[in-house]
């Protein structure tokens, strides 16, 4: 929730001050925090709580700022090449954690140890940016130059920001994506195991810190489909894009919609077989990764350059309360309500009926996509086109969706 409130604020500082200093201080006290947090004594918890949540602060900056750095960098197609290799560390970076989290506390006895690992690395990759990265000018490489695109006020932004379809169903959409993932990050390896136990494939935990394999290859699973869901959802926007304006956001579309009824039937099948689970999981994890790159060069290129640090904020924001945030807390309150005995049956069967809620909420955000499709080429050339003067905002609604499809003549649009 801290990563979640900070973003708008950063979002602000990103639009109008040096990016560079901003995610250096950022990764900095992010990594201060993580290292804090492992050596909270267990009579504290209140201080445990209260430095993970203070990671959530470093997280907003960098999660707000670095994409639109990327943006000022690189155009068109190599943008979102970059992109792809930049969301590579969101799949990756989960996957990691969770092998190299559970190998970490197993090797030393402690799970204190899995949280000094990762300051170290935030301390290479502050001394990296101050030393190596430039601050781009924004928008010159659009040749829209920031002395040319004046700053408006945060409150003018916000109500842009708001009137963008695109950038609205999008956001819905990608918190869709945020809302599965999030549910599968803490979820799935106790689902498996629980399964396992089920199925009479392993014993149960009755202590509470028995050791198992659930986590390491959910992690392995995670990073792997994550390089190929955002490399393959890259290299299929690119070719669709020769055929249609609307490629990235039909997409994104595509990878909802399919991942739904493979993370559907992994859940189904679980039971049956544990091979099939897996790779069930894999294949709806693939699909569900396509959107990551695709939905941040959607908003990269239908937000101006002065707008995009805010457009990120809001994103988040909205991703994390509606999405990650309060998804696994959902599902657990599902599979309590829905448990009728404390037996070893409805411990599995409860939390697999609230887990098919994630294939429902992939459904109804590839709908979102689909949505985002109709106005995606209107809002890009609005932004392409974007000439600050001090008449009313024009913005197109929701609900002028039949004239996008029976329009064929360009639009000029003129915007504060």
């Amino acid at each position: 929730m801290d990563h979640g409130r900070s973003s708008p604020f950063f979002g602000y500082l990103g639009d109008r001050y040096n990016r560079k200093y901003i995610m250096s201080f950022g990764i900095g006290f992010w990594s201060a925090v993580t290292l804090a947090s492992s050596y909270t004594p267990k009579e504290h918890f209140w201080a445990l709580l209260l430095t993970r949540g203070l990671v959530g602060v470093g997280e907003a900056s960098y999660s707000t700022i670095a994409p639109t750095i990327i943006a000022d960098l690189y155009v068109k197609g190599r943008r979102t090449a970059m992109l792809s290799i930049f969301y590579f560390a969101i799949p990756v970076g989960s996957g990691l954690g969770y092998i190299v989290g559970s190998q970490v506390s197993n090797i030393a006895k402690d799970w204190h140890w899995a949280l000094r690992v990762t300051p170290a690395l935030g301390l290479i990759a502050v001394l990296l940016l101050l030393l190596v990265v430039q601050e781009p000018k924004r928008g010159a490489i659009e040749a829209r130059e920031e002395r040319h695109l004046h700053r408006t006020s945060w409150f003018t932004d916000l109500k842009a920001l708001s009137k963008n379809c695109s950038f609205v169903l999008s956001t819905f959409g990608f918190t869709a994506v945020a809302f599965v993932t999030g549910s599968l990050a803490l979820w799935a390896p106790t689902f498996l195991f629980r399964a396992a136990v089920f199925a009479g494939e392993k014993a149960p935990c009755v202590d509470g810190h028995c050791a198992s394999s659930d986590s390491l290859i959910f992690g392995v699973i995670t990073c792997i489909t994550g390089v190929l869901g955002v490399a393959s959802g890259v290299l299929v926007s690119r070719q669709l894009r020769k055929k249609t304006p609307r490629a990235d956001p039909l997409v994104c579309a595509a990878g909802l919609l399919l991942s739904a009824p493979f993370l559907y039937l992994a859940i189904v099948f679980a039971e049956a077989s544990t091979i099939a689970t897996y790779v069930f999981i894999f294949l709806g994890e693939t699909f569900l990764s396509m959107n990551w790159a695709i939905v941040a060069d959607i908003l990269l290129y239908v937000v101006v350059p002065t707008r995009r640090s805010t457009a990120e904020a809001l994103q988040i924001v909205v991703s994390h309360l509606l999405g990650d945030a309060g998804s696994p807390y959902m599902i657990g309150v599902v599979s309590d309500s829905l448990r009728k005995t404390d037996s070893f049956l409805w411990q599995f069967r409860s939390l697999q009926l609230s887990l098919l809620l994630c294939s429902f909420v992939a459904v109804v955000g590839g709908g979102f996509f689909l949505a985002t499709a109709l106005f995606i080429e209107k809002d890009r050339h609005r932004a392409e086109n974007y000439v600050p003067t001090g008449e009313p905002h024009s913005f197109l609604s929701v609900f002028d969706a039949p004239q996008l499809l029976s329009s064929s003549a360009p639009t000029t649009f003129t915007i504060s």
